[in-house]
């Protein structure tokens, strides 16, 4: 399957991606076969809940998976340039400065016994060769521009002295550090409350139009995204279940799962509506069957949902689905 936009504009292209984990007793492949692509300036979110293997997947990009897992098969071109086979000390270097990432959990991404400032003064030497004196200066501006009040002082505090959102501010503000072309930001908002979080989404929206940067936003939550994603990749057990533009997506979904993805989340909008849990869970990625992953929870799923795997089907320049059910004339709404 071709990308789905073309590749002229793309920053990140990643082809047949796959990655697995070796237990000592069995291997569980985690991501199997993934493509897909970053355009250029784009906010690109990655749906899907907890085990689908989204994390595994940036991280396989990043070079920074655990000692048990390994990147079995895929292309990561990035601007151009092949980074799949780098050396870790070449890798390194891409991080901070071509792709950074921002982690879920503030608290244990900053080391307590550093000073907020400190950390990002440690990486302005490192990766760009300042002084201490001139990289507290910058770190002061990093915090001024993250929305950060008192930035003078509060580059002396420690992690513990700062709330839950302005330590996310303090951590996007070390992944800017280096004016990366890709950011990766993964559920940077889940420890926080609803209103910080529409803050922090504003953010990195801001910071993102003003650095033209591409962004890759990774949640459990199709909410989230619709606010600050321009594209959709909707994953499931370590593969790509549907991708499309956010309109694409939530107006004219293919994927059950999406479909049931949509209709999990609360409506504020018109009428009340009893929400509809996804029946079943996720299945477990060390006894993954033949088959499309979902057809145990589909409601739609046939015998050959459960035998085979299905192929893509496009519906736009922009969205394909892999389905068997979806295609001309059929009708899988409610």
């Amino acid at each position: 399957m071709g990308n789905m936009v073309k590749e002229k504009n793309s920053l990140l292209d990643v082809k047949n991606l796959r990655t697995s984990f070796n237990n000592g007793k069995a291997k569980m492949e985690v991501v199997r076969g993934i493509d897909f692509n970053v355009q250029k300036g784009e906010i690109l979110g990655i749906v899907g809940e907890s085990g689908s293997g989204k994390s595994v997947m940036v991280k396989s990009i990043l070079g920074i998976i655990p000692n048990n897992a390994k990147v079995d098969a895929g292309e990561i071109i990035l601007d151009g340039k092949h980074i799949e086979n780098l050396s870790k000390k070449e890798k390194r270097a891409i991080r901070g400065r071509d792709i950074a990432m921002i982690f879920q959990d503030p608290m244990t991404a900053l080391n307590p016994l550093k000073k907020a400032g400190d950390h990002l003064i440690e990486l302005l030497t490192r990766v760009r060769g300042m002084s201490k004196k001139e990289a507290k200066l910058e770190a002061i501006e990093l915090l001024k521009m993250v929305g950060i009040p008192s930035p003078e002082t509060r580059v002396d505090q420690y992690p513990h002295e700062f709330s839950g959102g302005m330590r996310q501010r303090v951590l996007i503000a070390m992944a800017l550090a280096c004016s990366p072309k890709l950011l990766i930001a993964d559920e940077p908002t889940t420890a926080l409350d609803v209103t910080i979080q529409a803050q922090i989404l504003e953010l990195l929206k801001k910071l993102q139009k003003e650095n033209d940067m591409s962004v890759v936003f990774i949640t459990h939550d199709l909410g989230v995204v619709a606010t600050i994603c321009s594209r959709i990749l909707v994953m499931y057990a370590g593969m790509v279940m549907e991708e499309g533009l956010v309109n694409e997506i939530f107006y004219s979904p293919k994927h059950p799962y999406t479909k049931a993805l949509l209709n999990s989340i609360p409506r504020v909008d018109g009428e009340k509506m009893r929400l509809k849990p996804i029946k079943g869970s996720a299945p477990s990625l060390q006894n993954i069957k033949n088959g499309c992953p979902f057809a145990e929870r589909c409601e739609f799923a046939m015998d050959k949902c459960f035998k085979e795997v299905p192929e893509y089907k496009r519906f736009s320049a922009t969205q394909k689905c892999m389905c068997f059910l979806t295609g001309e004339g059929d009708n899988l709404d409610d």
